[in-house]
């Protein structure tokens, strides 16, 4: 019987390994995928969509106040926002903390962030995304899709982000000519 057992759960974990090998390979191929939309609102209490940005370059960072990796690359992200805000670049980070506005909005104040905050304390969007961790990023294309996640803090100011930002705002887009929201 425990021979039988040990057959079995051989079974079910080279099946399993298998489906999740093939998972893997199949998300792999083809296109890159369409971010999930999301509609929460900014920290003056409006809505702001995912969706309505289509035709922009968009960098989407999950993260919280108590996380030290998210304080270490909003300075970045911050100098990053300045040097593309008027090319076409977005970014929206997104506050997982479940404070309230007031701690975000304090946070925001202490570290001069100038680009929009919203807020999802239920954490929806890092549901939809499949965040585990803080911060986690993800750039998208001017047609929405994600071509990069990001686990971890990054310097998003360095050399090599910005040329890789550049160069998806110098893409074409079968949208061409969509405006911001």
């Amino acid at each position: 019987m425990a021979d039988r057992r040990g057959v079995t759960i051989a079974v079910a974990t080279t099946a399993i390994g298998a489906a999740v090998l093939g998972l893997t390979l199949w998300s792999r191929s083809g296109a890159p995928a369409v971010a999930p939309d999301f509609a929460i609102p900014d920290l003056a209490g409006q809505a702001v969509r995912l969706s309505a940005y289509r035709g922009q370059v968009v960098l989407v960072n999950v993260w919280a106040t108590w996380c030290p990796p998210c304080r270490e690359e909003m300075p970045s992200m911050e100098r990053l926002h300045q040097r593309l805000k008027d090319r076409g670049f977005v970014l929206l980070a997104v506050s997982q903390d479940e404070g309230g506005p007031e701690v975000v909005k304090r946070f925001v104040d202490q570290m001069k962030v100038t680009f929009p905050v919203l807020l999802d304390p239920q954490g929806e969007v890092g549901r939809k995304y499949g965040v585990w961790g803080f911060p986690e990023s993800f750039l998208l294309d001017r047609e929405g899709r994600i071509v990069e996640r990001v686990i971890g803090p990054r310097d998003w100011a360095s050399p090599a982000q910005v040329a890789q930002i550049e160069g998806l705002l110098a893409a074409p887009t079968a949208g061409a000519g969509r405006g911001s929201p």
